[in-house]
């Protein structure tokens, strides 16, 4: 009996951490998605200040955000034993990060975001690219589609009628992210929160050599500290919490809400629309992803083959 109670209790306990990583991953998608939005109420002419200004709001929060959880010591060993790998995910986050504010002057925040909504099955290729990582039927066909999708939404810069340097960089953000998420699959040392918090700290030192001026109105600060603190750091933190506490799938699944939601704050608070071609493109790789998605909860919650307890079933 009191195995059985014992057991009761950490079914219980686990199921309250997962609906409570759940929420936390959730939440995180919903600060990402403010993004576009909060982007557009800053009326700075150089990007390369948003950049610094945001980097900065982010670093500060997440350092105090690491010492309240780790302590001084524990802080300067996570970004100690990060390595080469950490550095590379950090350059990575760096380059996300600034190809994101650089293209929200070329291109809509939903553009952004749906080609952005490719990273895990880009990230799946340039697996099986570098690592030799098996890739099932049904993904290979998701990535299929992933492109067609991309290929849809980027066609409308071949006639001219949207700038080229946009989609680019969304492309380049998809890239850099599907890197990063290679990197630290290879790698398990890599933390996340230390590796981008560095992030910051290398897209903060670029912009400041870049920048004309960082000279901005109190009302651009008011947002640049959101866009800092509260999208992109409090975004993160709520992230690496929460990830570690439920299936990958669910985490994947939890945050294509940034991609669902962020085009309908920018719409609702600035009027912005999508075009035809980035909805119909952009609705390709969402259902490319979301099929994606439901395969790996399928796959990981199919019961083990008899005399191999413990494996999930094969592709």
């Amino acid at each position: 009996m009191a195995e059985l109670a014992s057991s009761s209790v950490a079914v219980t306990s686990q199921a309250r951490a997962s609906r409570y990583g759940a929420a936390l991953v959730f939440l995180s998608a919903l600060l990402w998605s403010l993004g576009g939005a909060i982007a557009r109420y800053i009326d700075a002419a150089d990007p390369w200040a948003v950049i610094f200004w945001r980097s900065l709001w982010a670093t500060a929060f997440l350092i105090a955000y690491m010492v309240w959880r780790d302590g001084w010591r524990g802080t300067v060993r996570m970004f100690r034993d990060m390595g080469l790998p950490g550095l590379a995910v950090a350059a990575c986050f760096a380059t996300a990060s600034i190809c994101f504010v650089v293209a929200l002057s070329y291109t809509t925040v939903a553009n952004i975001l749906l080609i952005q909504a490719g990273v895990p099955l880009v990230a799946a290729l340039f697996a099986w690219i570098a690592l030799r990582e098996k890739v099932s039927g049904s993904t290979w066909v998701a990535i299929f589609f992933v492109i067609v999708g991309v290929g849809v939404m980027v066609s409308e810069t071949l006639g001219g009628s949207v700038s080229p340097i946009g989609d680019g960089l969304a492309l380049a953000i998809t890239c850099a992210l599907a890197t990063a998420t290679v990197i630290t699959r290879r790698f398990s040392n890599v933390r996340m929160t230390p590796a981008t918090c560095l992030g910051t700290v290398f897209a903060a030192l670029l912009a400041l050599t870049q920048a004309s001026s960082l000279k901005v109105s109190g009302h651009d600060m008011v947002f640049l500290f959101a866009f800092g603190v509260v999208n992109l750091g409090l975004g993160l933190a709520c992230f690496a919490t929460g990830a570690r506490m439920i299936p990958a799938a669910m985490a994947a699944l939890l945050g294509t809400f940034e991609t669902i939601l962020g085009p309908v704050w920018v719409w609702l608070a600035h009027a912005e629309v999508p075009s035809g071609r980035t909805l119909l493109g952009g609705g390709i790789v969402f259902a490319a992803l979301l099929v994606h998605i439901a395969r790996e909860f399928r796959r990981h919650s199919l019961p083990p083959r008899p005399g191999v307890s413990g494996l999930p079933a094969p592709n």
